[in-house]
């Protein structure tokens, strides 16, 4: 169970959206650090380098000090979720004396980097609302799910490569579009670039082909969640995606938060899911709150202009949970390997600010979006930023995973 009574040395954590509480882990560097492992403590990064050469936590220093998390989630949970624990004795507001250690450094004067090695990547299309304003919006609206969404997580296999780091800027992709049916495709710059709001969780434990993994023991290979910007263009996509699916339309770029919240610090954030009907097959069926409320929001701000929040969601509304989606990914025997990441699929609830895309909140194109600075979007206009934020908040407590931001440039 969460303290959330609990309090740090550290100044000030307590009313930030990394108190004692969260205590993520990343990869971060500093002008006189090389990229390393540390811990988000209110404004500042916990070294875990120097916790290990000042033996107040038990790890090998190659582990620490590596470039990327796997290694450290690969020791598995019985190992990270007792150092996570150590790291908050060390911190907590009882053992003053261990500031004098100087472990931490300003977040504000340090690099986040990209946190995880990622072998896979798989993207879910797990929402209902959202799934709905799709088919409503390009087939019928009367039957606007396809048969299988109701009896399976929709899912395919993205592009690893191209999953960034938060503050990364990518140009307008380019590719084919028919945006005349009776024509013949073109080919050019994206018009209709567009941002998805959606969840990442990181795969923290392999299988070998031929293991499958139940819903019962899903949360065992699952080591934390980060904020995910699953970018896509629209028009591309709409011409290419028979028969396969999505393919350049989705492969430009992703953009990750910083930080890896692990899934036992939003423990107290679980919630009751939608009722499934019709029912599952034994296979997807679980016990328990496998839901998460938590509340997301993303931003647009024009270059050198005012930010606007144009969308309001929360995860809580997902029809597929992860367990669900990991039971079903693996059923066939399909193997994953730490580092893994599976994303959630865009993230919309029943409301129209709560929708998770500019697809649906512009409801493709007719309904412009309306800017702070007077101006209005139907999808993003070149150097536009699109930030991402998320939380889960409880008894004066807020759990957050730093921003996922990202800028998009002109074509090349």
């Amino acid at each position: 169970m969460i303290n959330f009574n609990r309090k740090s040395w550290v100044e000030g954590s307590e009313k930030t959206q990394f108190p004692i509480q969260n205590l993520p882990f990343g990869i971060y560097s500093t002008h006189s650090k090389t990229k390393r492992i540390g811990v988000a403590i209110g404004d500042n990064i916990l070294d875990l380098q120097v916790l290990v050469e000042a033996k107040k936590i038990n790890l090998p220093l190659s582990v620490v000090s590596n470039s990327f998390l796997n290694d450290y989630i690969a020791l598995g949970k019985h190992v990270t979720n007792q150092i996570r624990l150590d790291i908050a004795d060390f911190l907590d507001i009882t053992n003053p004396s261990n500031a004098a250690i100087n472990a931490l450094d300003l977040m504000s004067e340090a690099t986040l980097h990209l946190p995880i090695q990622i072998g896979d990547y798989t993207d879910f299309y797990s929402s209902k609302d959202h799934a709905t304003n799709v088919g409503k919006m390009f087939r019928d609206p009367a039957n606007a799910l396809l048969p299988n969404w109701l009896h399976l997580p929709v899912g395919y296999h993205g592009r690893a490569s191209s999953i960034v780091a938060s503050g990364t800027s990518y140009h307008r992709p380019k590719g084919q579009t028919k945006p005349v049916e009776t024509e013949p495709p073109i080919f050019g710059p994206s018009k209709r670039v567009d941002f998805e709001l959606e969840m990442g969780f990181v795969i923290g434990k392999e299988t070998q082909i031929g293991q499958t993994i139940s819903t019962k023991n899903a949360e065992d290979y699952i080591f934390g969640l980060m904020l995910f910007n699953d970018l896509s263009a629209r028009d591309i996509q709409q011409w290419e995606y028979v028969p396969l699916g999505p393919f350049l339309a989705k492969n430009f770029c992703s953009v990750v938060s910083p930080w890896v919240v692990t899934l036992e610090a939003l423990d107290a954030f679980r919630v009751e899911g939608e009722v499934q009907n019709p029912q599952v097959l034994p296979y997807l069926s679980f016990d328990g709150l496998k839901n998460y409320d938590i509340t997301l929001e993303v931003a647009l701000t024009p270059e050198n202009g005012q930010e606007t929040v144009v969308s309001q969601s929360n995860f809580k509304y997902m029809y597929w949970n992860m367990c669900q989606q990991l039971a079903h990914h693996t059923v066939n025997g399909c193997n994953v390997r730490v580092g893994d990441m599976m994303a959630s699929g865009t993230i919309s609830g029943p409301e129209k600010h709560e929708f998770g895309s500019m697809l649906e909140l512009a409801w493709k194109g007719t309904e412009p979006i309306q800017m702070n600075d007077g101006s209005t979007r139907t999808f993003m206009q070149d150097l536009d930023t699109c930030t991402i934020r998320g939380w889960g908040e409880k008894d004066g407590v807020r759990i957050g995973f730093g921003e996922c931001k990202s800028t998009l440039l002109p074509a090349l």
